[in-house]
């Protein structure tokens, strides 16, 4: 028990350093760890609740750092919180293996796009470009769907999105982390109450003790990194994104 709350922990902290550096919330770090000790939609749920903590105070620290772009926040924030009650009432009628495998392939695609279609890895726009009306209620719901789908909190669909509108990535990832929150929050309400719970320790099919045990890493990475995120040249960070991405990709795949 001690080696897996030592565990969580360690990945708790590298999901602060997602929160941070890549606007994930700890999405991609908490599924795959916490799906090694449990089922997957537990993992999913957990991750959920995980990121409703990070991404808030990661919110707060991007406001304070003035990264924010609020004018690609409202109303795409309300359709993300649409998609994520339709993807997370979804997920809970899903069997634990199409969840898994709908989870890689959501990572391989993504992936993929990144490294082939211009606009992620170099900034094509010297200036920010608008979201038009149709991708902020299409596209909008959509990544609220898919992301309370996989409990993923949706970065690793707006990141690229503001990305090829021409933002930075370091004011990409910090705009993801309030569009994170509705996405976290439905799914973890839902998982909750439509959840099963499948021991001690749980409310529904969120792991209280794993999300506590990630949380008490993730926090105190998050205050301490938030003065870092400009010092990384742009396509480094890009770079990295997708280098995380693939290490997820990787650790669900080989489990």
């Amino acid at each position: 028990m001690l080696t897996t709350i030592l565990i969580l922990l360690a990945f708790g902290f590298l999901s602060g350093v997602t929160t941070v550096l890549f606007g994930f919330g700890g999405g991609f770090v908490t599924v795959p760890v916490v799906a090694l000790v449990d089922s997957m939609h537990v993992a999913v749920a957990t991750s959920a609740a995980v990121m409703v903590v990070n991404s808030a105070g990661a919110t707060v620290a991007q406001w304070r750092a003035g990264r924010l772009r609020a004018g690609y926040l409202w109303p795409l924030a309300g359709f993300i919180a649409l998609g994520a009650v339709l993807g997370s009432f979804a997920a809970t009628f899903t069997g634990d293996a199409l969840l898994r495998a709908l989870f890689i392939a959501y990572l391989a695609v993504t992936i993929v796009d990144s490294l082939l279609r211009r606009g992620f890895l170099a900034r094509q726009d010297a200036s920010p470009r608008p979201l038009s009306r149709a991708t902020r209620i299409g596209g909008g719901t959509a990544i609220g769907a898919v992301a309370g789908f996989l409990g993923v909190g949706g970065s690793v669909m707006t990141v690229p999105l503001l990305r090829r509108k021409g933002l930075p990535m370091a004011d990409a990832a910090a705009t993801a982390n309030p569009l994170t929150v509705p996405v976290a929050a439905v799914a973890t309400v839902i998982y909750a109450f439509a959840g099963n719970s499948t021991g001690g320790g749980q409310v529904g099919s969120v792991d209280l003790v794993a999300g506590a045990a990630l949380l008490c890493g993730s926090l105190p990475t998050i205050a301490l990194l938030r003065r870092v995120v400009n010092r990384i040249p742009d396509r480094a960070h890009a770079i990295a994104y997708v280098g995380l991405l693939a290490v997820a990709l990787m650790a669900v795949v080989l489990e």
